[in-house]
């Protein structure tokens, strides 16, 4: 085995998370160390729709939240850095849709459709239509009215890609992860038996943070798992929707994404109510039931009589919350030289960073010259869930 190594930060979890800290403080000229058990994204980040929110979604009760104030930001950003210009060059990423949209299968209630008009949401909401509507409403026999956001959707299997590209040689892959204690404090962790020194240690494994913070024996902060139960269908006839369909509460009643599947059919990715409570209590079959049932109320011009069709069960790992609801913004905690955080949803991987480099910045903590690691074990870049559920 190799000797121990010292590095800046020694991060354990290569989600989008993680790995966007990593370039980002590699771009500070930081030393870094990402450690991950299983494959690149393989946790969360590749079961998520890959929308880059901006607030709307959390605004459809009429009025404007904490969430969706602390999220406004974040597709700027994002697009930023896709564009090669922000405080990433993400150039290269696929972008599946330069907008998400809201789409109402009949007449929205009045005062969505004046907050939608309000001054609250201009330059984040345009009604479109006709040829401007996404491509699976474009039918005579939609009625109803779609808006559109400005946000969008990103391909993530080629957003972990060029994240571990700007991770160079800092990737190792790593099964069992222990803490490495000077004097009773922790210095770094032993990695599959090597030493791992490091000035801070983050935490950002999502659902895998439990078992790390049980390791490490770590009490706080505790952990929350949001279920969902989401349904996949690939098929012939599809087109590509990117939407939440609106419902009569503050939730979206079905939100599509699409996403490209390895043999070239598009593949819709359901979540919103359907994955959500009632979903979660059914099983398979019954699953699959009632997303057919939905898409027929409300895309009946859609042919499905060749599609696929698979469920997903995905837990959002979070910080605990008073009535296991959704955190408004990134979380990081801080213990002496470990810091332990969530960004809560893909949109705030920023913001995730921003709180970690903002900690390093108060504790006064700068790069330092580290020789390459040339000897890593690479962990492998995860296959798309649609890929491995609906081959």
């Amino acid at each position: 085995m190799s000797s121990a190594i010292s590095t800046d930060v020694l991060i354990v979890g290569a989600g989008v998370a993680g790995l966007w800290l990593n370039a980002r403080l590699r771009h500070q000229g930081f030393s870094t160390v990402v450690v991950e058990k299983a494959s690149l994204g393989g946790g969360q980040t590749f079961k998520s729709q890959g929308i880059i929110h901006g607030g709307a979604k959390y605004a459809l009760h009429g009025a404007l939240s904490g969430a969706s104030e602390a999220i406004a930001d974040m597709p700027r950003r994002w697009r930023e850095a896709l564009a090669g210009k922000g405080e990433l060059n993400l150039s290269g990423v696929r972008l599946l849709s330069e907008a998400h949209y809201l789409w109402s299968p009949g007449t929205i209630a009045g005062n969505l459709t004046s907050f939608f008009a309000s001054k609250a949401v201009r330059g984040r909401v345009d009604q479109v239509k006709g040829s401007d509507l996404p491509p699976a409403l474009q039918d005579p026999r939609f009625k109803g009215k779609v808006y559109r956001l400005a946000e969008l959707v990103i391909d993530i299997p080629s957003l972990v890609k060029k994240l571990a590209e700007l991770a160079g040689d800092s990737l190792l892959a790593g099964q069992d992860i222990q803490p490495l204690r000077h004097d009773g404090e922790l210095v770094g962790l032993r990695v599959d038996g090597r030493d791992i020194h490091a000035q801070r240690v983050v935490l950002s494994a999502g659902e895998g943070m439990a078992d790390l913070l049980k390791a490490l024996n770590v009490s706080q902060p505790a952990m929350q798992r949001r279920p969902l139960h989401m349904v996949l269908v690939k098929g012939p006839t599809l087109k590509p929707l990117y939407a939440h369909c609106l419902g009569g509460g503050p939730k979206p009643r079905i939100t599509v994404t699409t996403h490209p599947a390895a043999d070239g059919q598009w593949v819709w990715y359901l979540g919103g109510d359907v994955a959500e409570a009632e979903g979660v209590a059914r099983n398979h079959a019954e699953q699959i039931a009632a997303a057919k049932k939905e898409l027929a109320n409300l895309l009946p011009w859609v042919d499905l009589s060749e599609a696929q069709f698979a469920t997903l069960r995905v837990d959002r790992a979070e910080p605990q919350q008073s009535g296991l609801v959704r955190p408004d913004n990134a979380f990081v905690d801080e213990q002496g030289r470990l810091l332990v955080g969530w960004p809560t949803k893909l949109a705030l991987a920023p913001d995730f960073a921003d709180r970690v480099l903002a900690s390093l910045s108060r504790d006064d903590i700068h790069p330092t010259p580290q020789p390459p690691h040339t000897d890593f074990p690479k962990p492998p870049l995860a296959i798309p869930v649609w890929d491995q559920l609906l081959p």
